[in-house]
């Protein structure tokens, strides 16, 4: 979906018309976030169910992802340090969720989804680097150089919790809308 905006954007007002296709790929992948529920719903599910098992299988994947960055130090070190501390801090991001209540954790479900996403693509990026090939290692330079650092923010809203929401009213909301 991102992507495909930003394939609009890069056309300016062409990426509407229907030469270069922008437009077209825009309006196929807009039903992506909701094909198996809405990505709200899909984070309520990580946090609550998947979560359930004390956070056992995302933990082991974080051991996945933390040995497959020190497996790639030798040849990426740059590049396996960025994603094995982000690995980290999402681990103990995931261990505060597991130590929240349901409220807190489904207040920062969709940027916990988010902020896993990014580690998990940074991963994935990384390993296929690790091949040596010349083409993965500049796609995974540009993933964990540009966007797996934004999961950092994403785990700062994700460990706000609950109280702050609580403090405005549906009043003050119908209020501002007016």
């Amino acid at each position: 979906m991102r992507v495909s905006d930003t394939a609009v954007q890069v056309h300016g007002g062409m990426g509407y018309i229907e030469e270069t296709g922008a437009a077209q790929y825009f309006r196929d992948v807009r039903i992506t976030p909701i094909y198996e529920g809405t990505n709200g719903i899909q984070a309520m599910d990580l946090v609550g169910r998947k979560l359930s098992d004390d956070g056992a299988a995302a933990m082991a994947l974080l051991d996945e992802i933390l040995d497959g960055a020190k497996a790639a130090q030798d040849k990426l070190p740059d590049l396996a340090n960025q994603v094995w501390q982000a690995a980290e801090t999402l681990r103990e991001a995931t261990q505060e969720m597991l130590d929240a209540g349901m409220d807190d954790r489904f207040s920062g479900a969709v940027p916990y989804l988010s902020a896993f996403a990014r580690v998990l693509g940074a991963h994935f990026h990384l390993r296929a680097a690790n091949t040596g090939d010349e083409q993965r290692i500049a796609l995974a330079r540009i993933f964990v150089t540009r966007l797996l650092p934004r999961y950092a923010s994403d785990l700062v809203e994700a460990r706000a919790g609950l109280a702050d929401l609580r403090l405005v009213s549906d009043d003050t909301l119908a209020g501002l809308a007016h």
